[in-house]
């Protein structure tokens, strides 16, 4: 399974295991896990198979659930949902959901969840995996069906009764390989001096610029969170297909680049079928004909009639909904690099960051709603702004003396990710999720080796003690090198204490300095308190809570924008800059070489190396950030 760490810049590990189940976009409903009137069935309809062909009515029928899961895998809705709907891009929440909802139908006996064109996580995939056991243990034979196998798919696939892949297809699940790349003797090349200080010998944010190798520390550090990727990945796949060690080991040599005959013969998967003869091949499984049912996320969207342009602009002008009508719980998301001032949804790069201006916000709203009983935060973050984390925390915090705040993280809550963690009192993680990195980075690259290279001369001008502080061409004096670590050291203790006075139990010498742990190591170190999903949280506390099932909602932070919000969002930096073309020229270039890498990277790795980026070039604002220094990437 390809399976890349890449540092901010330049380090890549490319790994051996194939993660990738087909994307699931969905976002649950406004009501939580099994408790939520959210999906809404079709008329029956089979999957693309014989469907011209009239079913025998004759014999007894059985209800089949189909779900379908293609496209990207959104942790959180879209602002403009609730107009035009999610389409194809669900949610996480919204496939649980469904899953949910077809496990709880007495009038299904099997649920097909079938996968087109598969982006999704490792951690994704646990929790979908969750989902498909409570379904199971109601009865239902689960059966997934997808054009290939990859780690990921066979990760998912251990979880159902029965994976079937299209005749043909092909299956990978070779193992992981990770490299690095070290850029000191690069840089030095180049006449650049890299001033990269980090607080926590095993933080690794600096070594890619200031070594030709790995630190003992970084080497232990990255070394033992691969060993619980990959450890994760084997004991799943191990207990669904019900392998040995060596049978897995066996398996995963032959399955290396195979087709679908080696990958059913070796034992990670069950069949190769081609999809017309899918319904052939339930029906000799379940003994009887198949009625399907579709289930799909309930259609939110603003229904508009397109022949009546008056009734159109009437729709496109309405406010969305942000009250809740009854008892309710919030589900506040922190998914991409932390930021100062507000959220974007797309940068540089594409991606999304979250600004501490709109979280606080939204914890103020959150706060001010007597109808919103408890707060669960969806943390997926590798960090970003020391000074925004610091801020989100204090929101937090405050918020928690009024309402329980509890966490749930996604594949990553890291460094500032893990610096909003400690704002929670009840801590929710995937198996391999990655937290941790409790570290502080900070630094610049002096480029007057470069200039003489290059035969530019540079004329600085300081005014105030520290205006030389702020030179970019010249390196830093030992004083002043011991000045910026000494402002690091203040952040890192307050960051330490943060976690403490949150985690109880947890030993600082142990889990701080940069140290990574999955999921599973987390729990045992104190660093988080049970293991499940974003379904899981909200379940647990509204027992807690005691709220009746079925008669309270769910409302996500942030919540929708209407038309007007969202386009004056993309278009203002346009409105407001004199010289458009001049705007649009600056940011071709950047855009050309990330959608360059983009397509080297893989669509499915590019959002977390993407976020691991946004978050480190915080640094081009603030000396000081709270980021980990790797995007680590199962395929």
């Amino acid at each position: 399974m390809p399976m890349s760490f890449s540092r901010a810049a330049a380090l890549t590990i490319v790994c051996g295991l194939a993660l990738s189940c087909a994307p699931f976009a969905h976002a649950r409903t406004d009501d939580p896990p099994a408790k939520h009137e959210g999906a809404k069935k079709h008329e029956p309809k089979k999957p693309d198979t014989k469907s011209d062909k009239k079913a025998d009515k004759t014999g007894p029928t059985v209800g089949v659930g189909l779900i379908e899961i293609h496209g990207d895998l959104a942790e959180q809705p879209h602002p403009l949902t609730w107009l035009f709907g999610s389409g194809d891009h669900m949610t996480l929440r919204e496939v649980t959901d469904l899953i949910r909802d077809a496990g709880e139908d007495d009038n299904l006996k099997s649920i097909v969840i079938r996968l087109r064109d598969s982006k999704i996580h490792l951690t994704q995939a646990e929790e979908i995996g969750a989902a498909i056991d409570k379904a199971r243990k109601n009865g239902k034979k689960v059966v997934l069906f997808s054009d290939s196998y990859e780690t990921t798919e066979t990760v998912l696939g251990s979880y159902c009764d029965e994976a079937i892949i299209q005749d043909g297809g092909g299956v990978s699940v070779p193992g992981m390989y990770m490299e690095e790349m070290y850029l000191a003797d690069t840089m030095n090349w180049a006449g650049l001096t890299p001033q990269m200080v980090q607080i926590g010998d095993y933080k690794g944010a600096n070594e890619e610029y200031m070594r030709s190798s790995p630190s003992p520390q970084w080497e232990q550090n990255i070394s033992g969170l691969l060993d619980g990727l990959y450890g994760n990945v084997r004991t799943r796949i191990k207990t669904g297909r019900h392998m040995d060690d060596a049978q897995l080991d066996s398996a995963m040599r032959q399955a290396w680049m195979a087709l679908s005959d080696t990958g059913a013969k070796v034992g990670l998967i069950d069949a190769a079928i081609d999809l017309p003869e899918l319904d052939a091949h339930l029906k000799s499984k379940l003994g009887g004909e198949l009625e399907w049912t579709d289930y799909t996320p309930e259609d939110k969207s603003l229904q508009m009639d397109t022949s009546n342009p008056f009734a159109m602009v009437s729709k496109l002008t309405k406010q969305p909904e942000t009250k809740p009508t009854r008892e309710a719980l919030a589900i506040l998301y922190i998914n991409g690099p932390i930021v100062d001032g507000e959220s974007t949804e797309g940068g540089f790069m594409g991606e999304k960051s979250v600004g501490s201006d709109t979280v606080r916000r939204s914890l103020s709203e959150i706060e001010d709603e007597d109808l919103i009983k408890g707060v669960i935060v969806r943390i997926d973050s590798p960090g970003g702004s020391a000074i925004a984390s610091e801020v989100i925390w204090q929101g937090l915090h405050r918020l928690q003396s009024k309402k329980p705040v509890w966490i749930s993280v996604g594949s990553m809550a890291a460094s500032g990710g893990y610096y909003c963690l400690s704002g929670g009192q009840k801590v929710y993680v995937n198996p391999s999720s990655i937290v941790g990195s409790i570290g502080v980075v900070g630094g610049k690259v002096a480029m007057s080796g470069l200039y003489d290279k290059l035969k530019i001369h540079v004329h600085g001008r300081e005014r105030g003690p520290m205006g030389r502080m702020l030179a970019a061409s010249t390196p830093w004096s030992d004083a002043e090198q011991s000045l910026v670590r000494g402002k690091m050291q203040e952040t890192y203790d307050l960051f330490t204490r943060r976690v403490s006075e949150a985690r109880k139990g947890i030993d600082l010498k142990t889990t701080a300095e940069g140290r990574l742990f999955v999921g599973s190591d987390a729990i045992k170190n104190h660093m988080a308190d049970k293991i499940g999903g974003l379904d899981d949280c909200v379940d647990d506390l509204a027992a807690e809570l005691k709220l009746t099932t079925g008669e309270y909602e769910i409302m996500e932070y942030p919540g929708p924008k209407s038309l007007g919000e969202v386009l004056g969002d993309a278009l203002g930096g346009y409105v407001m800059a004199p010289n458009v073309g001049a705007k649009v020229a600056e940011q071709a270039g950047p855009q050309m070489l990330f959608g360059t890498v983009k397509e080297l990277v893989g669509p499915r790795q590019w959002p977390q190396l993407r976020d691991q980026l946004s978050a480190f070039m915080q640094l081009r604002k603030e000396p000081v950030v709270l980021t980990a220094p790797r995007a680590v990437i199962v395929r």
